[in-house]
């Protein structure tokens, strides 16, 4: 696949991270020349200076050949106008915007998205979509992921098993005898891989269950996660990220207290002026004298996302020391993953992951209602719905042929979850929970092709 991405910066170089694990010839755009060259160094991509929304410039970036344009500058108005000329002169199928205005956000324009006017496939909102990320891991305590299925009537909810998780070294068909929500799938050292029956739970397993949403306290429960009430946070860095988690928290009666701390005074003034139960702290967000002042040390929840994944990971480190039960820190890189333990109560958020996750839908040829990237390189979960034309009808699970390291791992139908076994068959309606790896990507796509 081609693709054009238009922006170096945070946004753009977190989707090239993941897009380039893949076979896809990549070229980034950007009138930043030093950006480009870091993205470069990093990356096996073609890179070429100038504005992403220039006719000219996105010809010699090859827009007649190119598959999908995705425009993640700073400006708003620069990403629409791309989608603009990318259509109108080079007619590229797949155009994707990042938009961060609210006014263009705002539903009473969403007729302004369309061929007639704003030719644009799919709008983005990268720091909303961290934003709403970190609010699910506050909604559902001691989990590591949340990803909401299925309009949210099904979730894929993962934890870390810890020295007190009640499943430690049962096998997992004990597990699925003893509880309504088998493990699906098991990360352990970085390696992906499907639960099969006679395989033990180990410490530090991270496992991922389907779950209907009434029914994730109750299974956290069962599976001996404590779900602790939050109800003090403090936040490390003012921005759109940080604005977004509080002005939702502001509405949230059981939050008793949500401070923010920044050191940039004209930022601080701002968070200040446009919230209004959230309390305001400015100064070096590392000093012991404004930790004290955050009252860090009172807090059940500290969330960590400037634009330096050192900082956020050291003031982690700091919440941590600081006896704070959860810690929530944003990457945009895995290089400083040793800084800090990723389990349970210390989770890693990558914005790549986030971001390209908004995006699945548009860019895998198939038909998926919704998708996510589990971790970098460890392969994504599709929410595949089989309409009235799929060649999947009547077909049995085995007959279906997906490709090694590649499952169905729930069928959805009519409110209620089937985990299938070989010989279930797939009818009209159903929407196929599954999981894809990395190298199964373009066979899966082939066979729920739209």
């Amino acid at each position: 696949m081609k693709i054009i991405i238009g922006g170096a910066g945070h946004v753009g170089r977190s989707i090239v991270d993941y897009l380039s694990q893949a076979d896809n010839d990549i070229i980034v755009v950007d009138p930043d020349k030093e950006k480009l060259e870091t993205i470069q160094k990093e990356f096996d991509v073609q890179t070429l200076q100038g504005s992403i929304s220039h006719p000219g410039v996105m010809e010699k970036a090859g827009a007649k050949e190119a598959d999908t344009l995705i425009a993640v500058t700073t400006n708003d108005e620069v990403n629409l106008v791309a989608c603009q000329v990318a259509y109108t002169l080079f007619q590229i199928p797949k155009k994707i915007a990042r938009v961060d205005s609210e006014y263009f956000l705002n539903p009473l324009w969403n007729t302004l998205y369309s061929d007639r006017n704003l030719p644009v496939d799919l709008v983005i909102s990268p720091d909303v979509e961290i934003a709403q990320s970190i609010l699910s891991l506050l909604k559902i305590p001691g989990t590591t992921a949340v990803f909401p299925l299925v309009n949210e009537k099904l979730y894929l909810i993962g934890f870390k098993c810890s020295e007190s998780c009640s499943l430690l070294s049962m096998e997992i068909n004990e597990i699925k005898k003893s509880y309504n929500s088998p493990i699906i799938h098991i990360i352990r050292n970085n390696k992906s891989f499907f639960a099969k029956p006679t395989e033990k739970v180990k410490l530090n397993d991270e496992i991922f269950v389907l779950v209907e949403k009434d029914k994730i306290f109750d299974t956290l429960h069962d599976f001996g996660i404590v779900v602790s009430q939050t109800e003090n946070l403090v936040i490390f860095g003012g921005n759109a990220i940080s604005y977004y988690i509080a002005s939702i928290l502001e509405k949230d009666d059981t939050i008793n207290n949500c401070k923010i701390i920044e050191g940039n005074s004209h930022i601080a003034e701002d968070l200040a002026a446009n919230l209004n139960e959230t309390q305001i702290i400015r100064g070096e967000m590392l000093s012991d004298i404004i930790l004290d002042e955050a009252e860090i040390k009172n807090a059940d929840v500290s969330i960590a996302v400037t634009g330096n994944d050192k900082d956020n990971l050291l003031a982690s480190l700091i919440a941590q020391r600081s006896n704070v039960p959860h810690t929530i820190s944003l990457v945009n890189s895995r290089a400083f993953d040793n800084l800090i333990d990723d389990h349970g109560e210390n989770i890693i958020v990558e914005r790549s992951l986030i971001t390209t996750s908004a995006m699945l839908q548009e860019l895998r040829k198939a038909k998926i209602n919704n998708a996510h990237c589990l971790r970098r390189g460890l392969g994504e979960v599709w929410e595949v719905r089989i309409d009235a034309d799929s060649l999947n009808i009547n077909k049995t699970v085995d007959e279906i042929g997906l490709p090694d390291k590649c499952k169905i791992g729930a069928i959805y139908r009519q409110n209620e979850i089937i985990y299938p076994s070989a010989n279930d068959k797939i009818q009209e309606s159903d929407i196929l929970i599954v999981f894809v790896s990395p190298q199964a990507i373009r066979k899966t796509e082939q066979i729920f092709r739209i």
